[in-house]
């Protein structure tokens, strides 16, 4: 895949070759954030998870720069987590989308997983000049309804595990090395969650002035017996 790396230093064009690709699910810091994500899902059928947090791994092909995703059926949405990314020894911030079938989810989440692609923004920022002033990292997704965009999700990253409490939790389970990405966990929507035809994304930067933003549309296949 093909990325820019935007530093303070400049920007480049990096390939990147993502092989291997794991969803952090259940990773809020605050537990009664997970608590209060764990009942949206419940209202679905969801079932809860074992443990927190939990590493659910997903093929790396799933990831994707592309405008528009498919589903089968009317029952997936999209969900903005930060984004890693770990390339010729350093590891890269960006954002990304777990857009999942929330029909599948229901009765097997890692089965949900693997369902849908991950669009992710074609943008990364170097982990190392923002660990500073993480929290003050910002996550924000739209949906359109009703041919108006409203906003979904809206927090700060600081609700979230760090990057590094992450890392250190998969250890035991997963190795994080070059050609590794991996979603760092979504914040609760605001409404309930709900399908739409268009989810737009962003992780901002108060502290340095810059966004990374993506948008995807979704594409329903229909579903005939």
């Amino acid at each position: 895949m093909r990325f820019t790396i935007e530093s303070q230093a400049g920007s480049q064009q990096v390939d990147i070759l993502i092989d291997s690709l794991i969803i952090a699910g259940w990773a809020g810091r605050d537990m009664a954030a997970i608590e209060h994500h764990i009942q949206e899902l419940e209202a679905l059928g969801i079932k809860r998870p074992a443990s927190t947090p939990l590493f659910y791994r997903v093929s790396a092909s799933r990831l994707t720069q592309a405008g528009c995703v498919e589903s089968t059926g009317p029952a997936s949405s999209g969900e903005v987590e930060y984004l890693l990314v770990r390339h010729a020894g350093k590891i890269y911030v960006g954002v990304a989308s777990d857009h999942t079938d929330r029909e599948v989810e229901a009765y097997g989440v890692t089965v949900s997983k693997q369902m849908c692609d991950k669009p992710c923004a074609a943008t990364l920022w170097p982990l190392d000049e923002v660990e500073g002033h993480w929290d003050s990292l910002q996550l924000r997704s739209r949906i359109r309804e009703q041919g108006k965009l409203v906003t979904y999700q809206e927090g700060s990253v600081g609700a979230l595990r760090t990057p590094a409490d992450l890392l250190e939790k998969m250890a035991g389970s997963e190795v994080f090395e070059d050609g590794t990405a991996m979603l760092g966990g979504t914040l609760a929507v605001m409404g309930g969650i709900r399908p739409s035809d268009r989810f737009e994304y962003e992780i901002h930067d108060p502290v340095l002035g810059r966004t990374i933003a993506a948008a995807y549309d979704i594409r329903v296949l229909p579903v005939r017996g």
